[in-house]
């Protein structure tokens, strides 16, 4: 028996540094060879490995409400099969928000465990979101999509067919989802073989030990940096307000911080008849971000880092939802509580947090059938998420028209998108007064209008169309987001509506909150 190497600090380093290579490769891998515009040009997908028992050794740079879709997965497989009966080459496939690990059903995961000397030691995960189950209602879970529990899309290599079948079956955009699958497998694989490649280099027993080192040097860092901060509690609310409902909805959260540890404790109302239910692994997946970038944005994206937060939301609540409530619009709330987390922390570190974002996640969803072309009556989704305005920083304007917090998807260019849609792009702007008045101001909204050039569905998800995002220490409020139809489109209902050959849709995102008394500002920041 081979006695394990003593580890030093250098070879953990390097180990850890090969397992974010590890992950970002297979990252580029999985949008190298997609197939929907979704993920090919957009990026909405994320990779990482897990150990043995599913905890998180390292997570791609690529989108963190993701880690909600993967906190649960591994768990979930153990739980539903047994250990000793998973073999090299099985696969397995799932999205349920409650029995499957997942936080809304559009994320599809591929797990494969990763075996070396005949031992299961690791297992690569990836997640791409499929842009499908349109045209549907949120009243509940059911009416969102398939619900996939972790089950095996390969045994031992072999696909199984049958279940890719029922899969496929119950999509509108079979072709993209097949193809999108397949580079899902072929993304796991190349996370099999670098493992697999680290594991013949170091040995196994060397690269799971310093995995385990990197989860405690994470834990360690983030103790840390909660221990710099103050002793206290601080409370802070917002509503959170979206086109499902007449009236915004109230969220409060309190921060107590106690030495190495914090813990936030979340106020919510009951869960409601519409998708911006979260799951518990949704609203973890939020904490986790905004308080590792609170408290130090080096801390390494592992499990480790989430050994000193401690969180609580009433269960059955919009914040920590039960089956069977709606989750597919869940991306909305979680922009929401991460400034709700940043308002508070901005009482105990100020000079830390930026001012509030846009505070959402501004989708807009199209969908018909092709009535020309080559592929005339085949079904197309196309689902583009707009960025906004950044909060305005200490020291630094906010950034204009970009994604935040749990979201990290870029725009799909505007050549992409009318080559592959029945959709024109006629205008794509900045919108000037957007942006929080302050001493640093805050970033931009965006403005993009969409013309048909065939019929279609389009759904539109905003906020802040009531409320605005706030300010710090004097900043002032960011502009409301909205949409607006041309003449003579039929009203949409509360998002919802028809585009007719010809007709235009103006979406309109939110701006960001400004920080400090606008008298202060210097002529020449502008």
């Amino acid at each position: 028996m081979t006695q394990t190497p003593a580890l030093d600090p250098i070879t953990v380093e390097v180990i850890g540094a090969a397992l974010s290579s590890i992950v970002e490769e297979t990252g580029e891998a999985l949008v190298r060879a997609s197939y929907s515009t979704n993920i090919k040009e957009r990026r909405d997908c994320s990779t990482a490995l897990f150990d043995v028992e599913g905890r998180t050794l390292c997570q791609a740079e690529h989108i963190p409400v993701h880690l909600g879709s993967f906190l649960d997965f591994i768990p979930m497989v153990l739980k539903l099969h047994d250990a000793k009966g998973i073999r090299p080459g099985d696969v397995f496939v799932g999205n349920d928000a409650y029995q499957g690990g997942g936080t809304h059903l559009p994320d599809i995961a591929l797990a494969e465990p990763i075996f070396h000397g005949g031992t299961l030691v690791a297992w690569t995960v990836n997640l791409a979101h499929h842009s499908d189950f349109v045209d549907r209602a949120h009243a509940h879970i059911y009416q969102e999509g398939l619900r996939i529990p972790p089950i095996r899309l390969y045994r031992e290599g072999m696909l199984q067919e049958d279940v890719q079948n029922l899969i496929l079956l119950n999509c509108q955009v079979p072709r993209e989802r097949l193809s999108d699958l397949r580079a899902q497998m072929a993304a796991n694989r190349v996370g099999v073989q670098r493992f697999q490649e680290l594991c013949d280099r170091y040995g196994a027993d060397t690269v799971l030990g310093s995995g385990q080192a990197l989860l405690d040097y994470a834990e360690r860092k983030m103790r840390a940096g909660i221990a710099a901060l103050p002793d206290g509690s601080w409370r802070f609310e917002d509503v959170f307000d979206n086109l499902d409902f007449d009236d915004p909805i109230p969220l409060a959260v309190t921060v107590t911080i106690a030495g190495e540890d914090i813990s936030l404790s979340f106020e919510a109302p009951p869960q409601v008849r519409a998708g911006i239910n979260m799951t518990r692994t949704a609203l973890l997946a939020t904490v986790y971000y905004i308080v590792k970038s609170v408290v130090d944005p080096s801390v390494l994206p592992n499990a480790g880092l989430a050994r000193p937060i401690s969180v609580t939301a009433p269960e059955g609540s919009i914040l920590n939802c039960a089956h069977p409530a709606a989750v597919n619009g869940r991306v909305q709330t979680c922009q929401r509580v991460a400034d709700l987390i940043l308002g508070a922390l901005a009482q105990a570190a100020p000079a830390r947090v930026s001012a509030c974002t846009n505070s959402t996640c501004t989708v807009a969803l199209f969908s018909g059938t092709r009535q020309s072309g080559p592929e005339q009556g085949t079904y197309w989704v196309y689902l583009e998420t707009i960025g906004g305005g950044g909060g305005a920083r200490p020291d630094a304007d906010g950034l204009d028209g970009i994604h935040v917090h749990a979201t990290n998807t870029s725009n799909l260019p505007v050549e992409a998108l009318e080559v592959e849609y029945p959709l024109i792009l006629e205008r794509y702007e900045l919108v000037d007064g957007s942006e929080g008045a302050g001493r640093q101001r805050g970033g931009m909204g965006l403005r993009r209008v969409y013309r048909a050039t065939e019929d279609c569905l389009v759904r539109v998800d905003i906020s802040r169309n009531l409320s605005r995002s706030w300010g710090l220490d004097g900043g002032g409020e960011g502009g409301h987001g909205s949409y607006a139809t041309g003449p003579g489109t039929a009203p949409f209902d509360r998002g919802q509506g028809t585009l007719r050959k010809g007709e235009w849709l103006e979406v309109v995102t939110p701006g960001g909150g400004g920080y400090g008394r606008p008298e202060e500002r210097r002529v020449a920041a502008e």
